[in-house]
């Protein structure tokens, strides 16, 4: 089964090697037909404590690392 790789962008970065992302998308909303934006957040590990609050980063899925970190970097998009 193939990891599924999230956009978002970084909201925190004040733990040690670990971020917390934001990731948004659009829905429509079933009565009115307009799309809405929807937001969740994840924790995200980075090993190298590379990426600040504001930056945009790829995360993918992997093996559970903690009780909520199950993401990890895999790169910055530009």
């Amino acid at each position: 089964m193939p990891k599924r790789i999230l956009t978002g962008t970084v909201v925190s970065d004040k733990m040690d090697k670990t971020i917390v992302v934001r990731v948004e998308r659009r829905v429509m909303h079933p009565v009115y037909k307009k799309f809405i934006r929807r937001s969740k957040k994840y924790a995200a590990h980075d090993e190298n404590n590379a990426h600040k609050v504001g930056d945009t980063v790829r995360i993918q899925e992997t093996r559970p690392l903690s009780k909520t970190k199950k993401w990890e970097v895999i790169g910055a998009d530009a």
